[in-house]
């Protein structure tokens, strides 16, 4: 499977701060309190066999940490993994020669950093049916959108329009 090498490691790096900035100021949130949400990235050379995935661009995985010089009742506090799956980025970037890196990471790092926050407002839990799971990710599709939307970044126009299909909400009658 293809790794990241240092070059798309930097381009990781880059893309993350720019998600995390378009992110934070979609949701209004200090520093500070983006520092709460706690949460670190990984890539496939750190990935334990079940964060690795043969569909998806990011696994989340969840875990918690433990804080120190807290009263007991409040120890620990969740964490978060954006495990990334560089074969499979690598592999789409590769096929489409008008997909580029840096533009598709801000996609998929804001996505992440949607649910991140969604899981830590307690907007939605983390652990949901796979029908609330499908309408979890319409709802994090759209919003990654109407962070990204005004973003005059190189070439995020076209992976905004690759991922129009998944902001559509189905609705139907029951």
């Amino acid at each position: 499977m293809a790794s990241f090498g240092q070059n798309e490691l930097i381009t990781v790096s880059d893309a993350l701060d720019i998600a995390e900035d378009a992110t934070g100021n979609f949701f209004k949130t200090s520093i500070g309190q983006a520092n709460r949400y706690g949460y670190d990235v990984k890539t496939l050379s750190a990935l334990k066999q079940e964060e690795i995935s043969s569909f998806a661009l990011a696994v989340l995985s969840k875990g918690v940490r433990a804080l120190k010089d807290f009263e007991p009742r409040t120890k620990t506090r969740d964490f978060y993994f954006i495990c990334l799956q560089d074969h499979l980025i690598l592999r789409a970037v590769r096929r489409d020669e008008d997909l580029a890196l840096l533009p598709f990471l801000v996609y998929i790092f804001t996505h992440e950093l949607v649910h991140i926050v969604r899981f830590c407002k307690f907007f939605q839990r983390f652990d949901v049916t796979d029908r609330e799971r499908a309408e979890e990710e319409e709802t994090v599709h759209s919003l990654t959108f109407d962070i990204l939307k005004k973003s005059s970044l190189a070439r995020l126009d076209y992976v905004l329009d690759s991922y129009r299909g998944h902001r559509i909400c189905q609705i139907g009658v029951t």
